[in-house]
């Protein structure tokens, strides 16, 4: 009876085995195959280009580097292309915000960090000189650009003449 068991296993993992190398492979990214190079895209190809989920929220200054209020959205064609940057201004964390829609073209992308100046040194009649703490690390000049995102963008007006912009509201027809 066991002699009868053991052929009979055998016999069944022979057939279990003929079954699966007669299936065919299915292609998973063939490497080789033509259809798969055309489709796939390398890191490098893409080298230069910015993610638009770290454009948003992205700091918005004016000429004179004050913060004027941040990027809410960018607003593109139906082809892809970005039309116009949706600017947060004023408000608390979204509450009371005032949202600004400008041209794409009217804002300018910065990918080095604003330089903070203050008046920690100065005295009658010097001007104003970049403050640093002795024996701290100088973390934002050490530090390189990010290439798949600028630093913050630049918008040429006052938070006040943004407030004073017709309000942008999303249209629901």
């Amino acid at each position: 009876m066991l002699v009868k068991s053991i052929i009979a296993g055998v016999a069944g993992s022979a057939l279990l085995a003929t079954l699966a190398i007669a299936q065919t492979p299915t292609d998973k990214g063939d490497k080789m195959s033509p259809a798969a190079s055309t489709s796939a895209t390398s890191p490098t190809e893409f080298k230069g280009n910015w993610r638009a989920s770290k454009v948003v929220g992205l700091s918005v200054y004016n000429d004179k580097s004050e913060s004027v209020g941040s990027i809410n959205d960018l607003l593109m064609d139906k082809g892809g292309a970005i039309k116009a940057v949706v600017i947060g201004v004023g408000g608390f964390l979204g509450v009371g915000e005032h949202l600004v829609a400008v041209p794409l073209d009217k804002v300018k992308f910065v990918s080095e960090p604003i330089a903070y100046t203050g008046a920690s040194n100065t005295g009658a009649g010097s001007t104003t000189k970049s403050t640093t703490t002795t024996g701290a690390a100088p973390a934002a000049a050490a530090s390189k650009p990010n290439p798949w995102y600028p630093d913050h963008a630049v918008f040429s007006a006052t938070k006040d003449e943004l407030k004073a912009m017709p309000e942008f509201k999303y249209a629901t027809d």
